[in-house]
This record gives structure tokens, C-alpha cells and sequence, in this order.
């Protein structure tokens, strides 16, 4: 089959995911200046920005490097999360759908929001892990990504497993919020443009969404 005859099936099968069951988490707010930020900040807030700044450094933004060391750091913490550690490419990716406005890192509230977003998923990950293998099992995957607030149709879903499984079905941490991450990101309200709840994709909008990321 040629390229174009595939782009054309994997478009297809995009086109048919039902929005209305997709629970997107709310993005970012806008950057804004930082005495602003910290005056309308809430307790946990600045808590939280103050370990922004020691993790980010005196940019006070966080590249894909510096992710994966702080990802990393962190899962070596848990030994019941099975995973190879996140990568310097899983981790451009996840800046990549993650940043905003486009700086090429991720600033407070945009670390922010991913970091919340890892924080339930990992909860999530845990709970479908029945028998503590660390990983999810092929037959408890559908039911995480339900829980995750993304039901999916049996196509998409077989893409997905054959992109971040193993060769048994099975998904480790990383590659669980790897995918979680760039399902959260799909830009669904620019496309789509009637309002129906489903989307079309042409070939450009396609490599759009998914060169970057």
C-alpha cells in the first residue's frame, strides 16, 4: 500500500472518534508575568513554584533534557511502575504537544498542568495494574484508557497498542503517559469545524499534528 493509501486509513479512523466521550483535561492558562503569577496564586501554587524554580533553573522553564532527568529521578522512586525510563524523543514529544506558545520548553504552568495530568494517570496506571506485574496487561488496557477519559473505538485502539505495547499486548509506565499525553493534546476543537462531535483531516492537517509532536 502506498503512503498515501495509508495516511488516507489512519485518517479515516480519526475521523470517527467520537469527541463527546473524550474528557480533556483544561489547558494551560497563558503565561503570564511572574509577580503577577505568585500574587494570584493559591497556597499549593506557590508551594509548587518553588519547586519549579529549583527544578527549572534560573530560565524558569523546563526543556526536554532537564524532563527526562526529573521524570526519571522520579520513577526510580517506584519500584512497582515497571518502565525503561522515559526518553529524550518521549520526552520532545511531550513538550512538544505541551507547549503553548511555542518556546520550545515548558514554563510553570505548563510543566504544571503536565505534571498534574502525570500525577492522575499514574494513579490510574496503578489501579489497572491488577496482578503488580508493573505494567498494564493487554486486557486491562482498554479499561485504563477509559479511565483516563479516552474510550476508544477498536481501531484506533489496535493502532495505539501496536505504537507503545510490546510484542505481548502489554504497556509499560512510560509509554502509557507517553500516549495519554499526546491524546490530551489533540487540538479536536480547531478541527473540528462543524461542530458534530467527529473530525476530517486532509493530508497537510494531518502531518500538522503529528510532525511536531
Amino acid at each position: 500500500m502506498s503512503v498515501l493509501g495509508i495516511l488516507g486509513n489512519i485518517i479515516n479512523a480519526v475521523s470517527n472518534i467520537n469527541l463527546d466521550q473524550f474528557e480533556h483535561s483544561k489547558p494551560p492558562p497563558p503565561r503570564m508575568p511572574v509577580h503577577f503569577a505568585e500574587q494570584h496564586e493559591s497556597d499549593e501554587e506557590k508551594q509548587f513554584r518553588k519547586v519549579f524554580q529549583q527544578l527549572a533553573g534560573d530560565d524558569m522553564e523546563v526543556s526536554a533534557p532537564e524532563l527526562m532527568n526529573i521524570l526519571n529521578r522520579i520513577i526510580k522512586k517506584h519500584a512497582d511502575l515497571k518502565t525503561d525510563g522515559f526518553s529524550i524523543e518521549s520526552c520532545r514529544s511531550m513538550v512538544a504537544v505541551m507547549d503553548s506558545d511555542s518556546t520550545g520548553k515548558l514554563g510553570f504552568h505548563e510543566f504544571k498542568h503536565l505534571w498534574d495530568n502525570i500525577k492522575k494517570w499514574q494513579a490510574i496506571y496503578k489501579s489497572y495494574d491488577r496482578d503488580h506485574s508493573g505494567t498494564i496487561d493487554a486486557n486491562e488496557l482498554p479499561g485504563a484508557f477509559r479511565a483516563a477519559g479516552f474510550p476508544l473505538n477498536d481501531q484506533i485502539y489496535q493502532m495505539i497498542s501496536r505504537r507503545y505495547s510490546d510484542e505481548s499486548g502489554n504497556m509499560d509506565f512510560d509509554n502509557y503517559i507517553g500516549c495519554l499525553v499526546r491524546l490530551d493534546a489533540i487540538s479536536f476543537k480547531t478541527l473540528d469545524k462543524d461542530n458534530n462531535g467527529t473530525i476530517k483531516v486532509n493530508i497537510q492537517e494531518w502531518l500538522q499534528l503529528t510532525m511536531y509532536s
